[in-house]
Parts: C-alpha cells; structure tokens; sequence
C-alpha cells in the first residue's frame, strides 16, 4: 500500500506516518534491509577516521538494525562510541564502548551502558551515524521529536560527519526546518547512498 504524503504536513503528521510505515516491515525486512544498508556503507569514503558514533536500535521501534556496522568498524580497528540519554533536558553523554561495556535496556527501549565510563566529549568524535524516520532531497531529517541528536550534532565539530539511516527513499518535498535542524551529510539507504555535501 502506497504512503501519499501531501504538501500540508507537518512534522508530527510525517512522524506518525513513518512510524507506522516502518512497523509494516517484518523482522526479516528489517534485518534484510539493515544488512543492506551496512553494505552500501562500505563504500563511503570515511574509513581514514578514528571515531565513530553509533546508535544502538530500539527493538520495538524496528530502527535500523546496526550490529553489522558495529561489526565492521571494530573490524576496522576504530573506535565504537555509544550514548545514554537524559530524558529529564534530553541530552545524551557519550562512551567508548569496550569488552568490559555491559548494556541494558532503558524503559524507552534504547540499550545503554550501565556503569558509563570512558566519556567521549562531543568535539573528538569524526562520524555520526544518524537515526531517522524521514528526510528530504536537503538532507533534512524527522526524527521522534526530543532533539537529542539536533542537541548533539550542534556540539560536534563542523567537519564532522552526519550520515543517516533510512529503510526509505527521501521525500519529493522539503521538510520544514528551524534554526536548530541541521542538515546530514549523507543518507543511506538499503538501496542508494545520497550526497548532500
């Protein structure tokens, strides 16, 4: 069943749309799919860097699934750093993620360290890997809605990269922005990667 989205939606309107459109897809879709976009990530030009940040999906949510690039930058030799989240000033701190890191899941669903250490500050980072529900041919993204990731991007470094993940194609219309959004450098999907820089 086609998703028609008309020019008068707002974001809250885009987000429940794409909430529900991501939670058509099966379990084996997603892992598909996820696995797709891993594949096209290898053939980014950002493997010359030492820091990476990774989100680490929400199960019931069907985000991305993203061991498989977890897998492929620690088989990389880099840096694997993972957030917490504070849901009380929605800000995120950040954390090499070691051997010795022991995860659990918070009651929003989102694995997290449980004895965080090994703090990473915002600045040392060299790539983001974004979730998202949508984005636009600008490389503006929807996403729940907190601004965790609006909050942190604007702490890290210009030449930082901001690469999003995406089961969909972009939008054939812009998604409306405010001071605070900034756009991604590049959107991966299972099937394209898009250049925004």
């Amino acid at each position: 069943m086609p998703f028609f989205i008309s020019l008068e939606m707002n974001k809250q309107e885009l987000r429940k749309q794409y909430l529900a459109k991501r939670k058509t897809l099966s379990k084996n879709e997603v892992e598909e799919r996820s696995i797709a976009i891993a594949n096209q990530i290898l053939k980014l030009d950002i493997w010359d860097y030492q820091n990476y940040h990774l989100f680490l999906p929400i199960q019931k949510q069907n985000e991305v699934q993203t061991d498989a690039i977890l897998n492929i930058i620690m088989g990389k030799d880099k840096n694997v750093i993972i957030s917490k989240s504070n849901f009380e000033d929605f800000s995120m701190t950040h954390h090499l993620l070691t051997d010795a890191t022991q995860l659990k899941i918070s009651k929003y669903g989102i694995p997290e360290p449980i004895d965080p250490s090994f703090n990473v500050d915002e600045k040392d980072i060299d790539v983001v890997f974004v979730p998202l529900l949508a984005f636009d041919h600008h490389g503006h993204r929807i996403g729940y809605g907190k601004g965790f990731y609006d909050r942190f991007l604007s702490k890290c470094r210009p030449t930082t990269k901001k690469i999003g993940l995406s089961f969909f194609e972009p939008l054939d219309h812009e998604i409306p922005t405010g001071d605070k959004d900034l756009p991604l450098d590049v959107v991966v999907s299972p099937y394209q990667i898009f250049n925004f820089k």
